[in-house]
């Protein structure tokens, strides 16, 4: 997400790996790498955590048309002190803003990578079965016509950026990889 908002991953991938197919039932409860949520104040910039995953979806879902400011949180302004600060002490991740809120009834999850390359986003149905892809809610909704008030664009599953500065030095960083085009020889 641009600076407004983000969600920060804890420094350690979940333990858990997800299903390669794309729709399964889950074994066991999911677990997110994300263990903070905040938000960033569009006019002082201070971070904010927040108490709930559904709080920081809901400013989430709205940040380009009612962005994130202190005074949206009871008894905070702008002069408060900041809640938590970007810096390396956590990896932090950021979420593109307007991400739709998570329907009722479904979890969206969140794994950081060992190798902290990247984030994987699942979603987890009501009846357990873990969805990695667009394709599979697509499939998921029509098998299930008790959620036909649901659309595929209810659901999001683009990854929330991993921000280079904050990964621990420990891990291996990977650095990007140019193409390189192969050129037809002409006979």
């Amino acid at each position: 997400m641009e600076k407004e908002s983000a969600a920060t991953a804890n420094g350690s991938p979940a333990a858990n790996k997800t299903p390669k197919s794309s729709a399964k039932k889950s074994r066991g409860p999911p677990q997110s790498s994300v263990d903070t949520f905040a938000v960033q104040c569009n006019e002082c910039f201070k971070w904010r955590t927040l108490p709930t995953e559904d709080q920081f979806e809901e400013f989430r879902s709205k940040q380009s048309e009612d962005p994130f400011v202190c005074t949206k949180l009871e008894g905070i302004t702008c002069e408060t002190a900041a809640d938590i600060e970007y810096d390396s002490t956590r990896t932090w991740v950021m979420d593109k803003p307007n991400i739709p809120k998570t329907p009722k009834g479904f979890q969206r999850v969140i794994v950081l990578r060992r190798d902290y390359s990247k984030m994987d986003v699942q979603y987890i149905c009501p009846d357990g079965t873990k969805v990695r892809a667009a394709p599979g809610i697509i499939t998921y909704l029509k098998e299930h016509p008790e959620y036909s008030d649901l659309s595929p664009s209810d659901f999001c599953f683009t990854s929330p950026k991993v921000m280079a500065d904050t990964i621990p030095d420990h891990i291996e960083k990977k650095s990007p990889v140019p193409s390189v085009k192969k050129q037809k020889k002409s006979t």
